[in-house]
């Protein structure tokens, strides 16, 4: 069982949650692995500080693998909002990461 305290609650429970709904599509997944490597990865990001490019990698990855899976969703749409709360509670760190565009 996954740990449910501290930063990243929300995030995890999303990830928990693809990741079943996924385990229970038994239809063929072309990206399939990289749907779960990437659901392991944010699983990784939720326990610590995750930058946020690599949060909104890993989201890309798995809306590309799985977006257009009907029967899923509902759980990759919990999983955009739960990255986007995620980005929010680090707003500093949101601002770090983003390359400033020259003025012109």
């Amino acid at each position: 069982m996954r740990p449910t305290t501290g930063g990243g609650v929300a995030l995890r429970a999303a990830v928990a949650r693809l990741e079943r709904e996924l385990a229970g599509h038994r239809a063929f997944l072309p990206d399939r692995a990289v749907a779960e490597e990437e659901l392991a990865e944010l699983d990784r990001q939720a326990s610590g500080t995750p930058a946020p490019e690599q949060l909104r990698q890993s989201l890309l990855l798995v809306a590309a693998a799985l977006g257009s899976v009907s029967r899923l969703a509902a759980p990759v749409a919990a999983l955009r909002e739960a990255v986007e709360q995620e980005l929010v509670r680090q707003p500093a760190r949101s601002a770090q990461a983003r390359p400033q565009r020259p003025r012109c």
